[in-house]
């Protein structure tokens, strides 16, 4: 008898048929949504018909990093640690990148299946997630996890498998590319038919989504090839569990400038300089993406005797912020790990992308393009579809609201 899987709280069912789950990078409901009205998701449109759809909450800021390791440890950020791209240790004053697996405080649902005798696929995208990903997954034992960014460069010793490119038939796409997303949906396309795996998590990347707007002409193409992969995967007999990591929005002035508050230049002159240190936890290293401009930052006092009270103040009166919110609030409200949070949480309105300081932010790198981003609370709604008929009661759970980390859970308990 195969065992149940206890892990954070949940207990989790044994696969009874293979469980893919695909966090779609930017996946911004609109798109799905936009692709259905205008027919050009078929297998969605069945999934959604056959199994259960609805629009869950993410994890708040609406970034890479916090909603992927959420996803995959079936926990809120409180519980893994991983609570952005990017975060100062306070200790040290050293702004650091939260992508190794040594900061990941939760095993995740991928090893803990491994370690009991699962054959596990975790595919990424773009190498940053691919460690935490990773973490505690023997690779040694029929186990994969790469990313489509080194696809050309996996080894049987790191990565558990050899010669990606060759299995799915295609060339090393380039980073700024839908094809890295499909790259990840072929890889485990054949793994699926190849070795049957029990468990399989294919994360993409939000290239076109920061590029190209729902109902665009690019979006679409995206859409319906992601889409013919979805049915391919279920044609193999998977259970095809859909979400994404965060939504996105245009943050662009009519003009077609970016709509920018930049905090740190306006606490400088508020406060003074060296008073305050702003970090945007959408930091990574493929700023073509979005500028290092999101919706959520995080300021720290580096002068102990600046009362928070003050900067809360001066915070939620500069045009462009919805909220700001001070450590504890925000801890509480989006389940965050106070130890890597800073001393006010700011969050932009929509149509706003908040970064430090203007000099710090290299906007040629955008091209001219209007800046889509996310961060913030408004792009923390994302889809949550199930290929298959969920029982009576799951089915009655997903009526409320749902956190998009319990996507396993449903795909795994729900469909039994």
């Amino acid at each position: 008898m195969n065992p149940v899987i206890h892990l954070n709280g949940i207990d989790y069912a044994w696969p009874v048929r293979p469980v893919a789950v695909v966090c779609v990078d930017g996946g911004d409901p609109e798109y799905f949504e936009r692709g259905l009205h205008d027919g050009l998701l078929p297998n969605v449109a069945r999934f959604m018909r056959d199994g259960f759809a609805t629009v869950a909450d993410g994890t708040v800021p609406s970034f890479t990093c916090p909603n992927n390791m959420s996803l995959v440890t079936g926990a809120p950020a409180s519980v893994h640690g991983i609570s952005g791209n990017y975060y100062l240790d306070a200790r040290t004053g050293e702004a650091v990148v939260m992508t190794g697996p040594e900061l990941l405080r939760s095993r995740t649902i991928l090893a803990a299946f491994a370690d009991a005798g699962a054959r596990v696929v975790a595919i990424t995208a773009k190498d940053k997630l691919r460690r935490q990903l990773g973490a505690g997954l023997d690779v040694t034992r029929g186990n994969v996890c790469f990313s489509a960014e080194h696809a050309h460069a996996c080894t049987l010793g790191e990565h558990g498998i050899e010669d990606v490119l060759g299995l799915v038939g295609m060339s090393q796409p380039d980073m700024y590319s839908a094809d890295l997303s499909l790259l990840v949906l072929e890889a485990g396309i054949a793994l699926l038919e190849r070795d049957r795996p029990d468990l399989l998590f294919l994360s993409l990347t939000d290239y076109v989504q920061h590029k190209h707007a729902p109902g665009s002409p690019e979006a679409n193409a995206f859409y319906t090839r992601l889409d013919a992969c979805f049915g391919r995967l279920a044609a193999l007999d998977a259970v095809v569990a859909l979400t994404a990591d965060h939504g996105m929005s245009d943050k662009a002035l009519l003009d077609g400038s970016p709509n920018v508050v930049f905090l740190q230049d306006r606490l400088d002159a508020r406060f003074g300089a060296g008073t305050t240190r702003v970090i945007c936890p959408i930091t990574d290293a493929f700023v073509r993406h979005h500028g290092a401009l999101g919706g959520f930052v995080r300021i720290w006092r580096t002068d102990p005797a600046l009362p928070v009270s003050d900067l809360l103040a001066f915070v939620r009166g500069v045009p462009g912020v919805a909220e700001a919110l001070d450590r504890d609030t925000a801890c509480a409200r989006f389940s965050l790990p106070p130890d890597r949070e800073g001393d006010v949480a700011v969050i932009a309105e929509r149509n706003v992308a908040i970064g430090a300081s203007q000099a710090e932010h290299d906007l040629s790198a955008l091209r001219g393009e209007r800046l889509r981003s996310h961060g913030g609370t408004t792009e923390a709604r994302v889809p949550f579809i199930v290929s298959a008929p969920l029982n009576p009661a799951y089915r009655a759970r997903g009526e409320g609201p749902l956190d998009s980390w319990r996507i396993f859970e449903f795909a795994l308990n729900g469909t039994r």
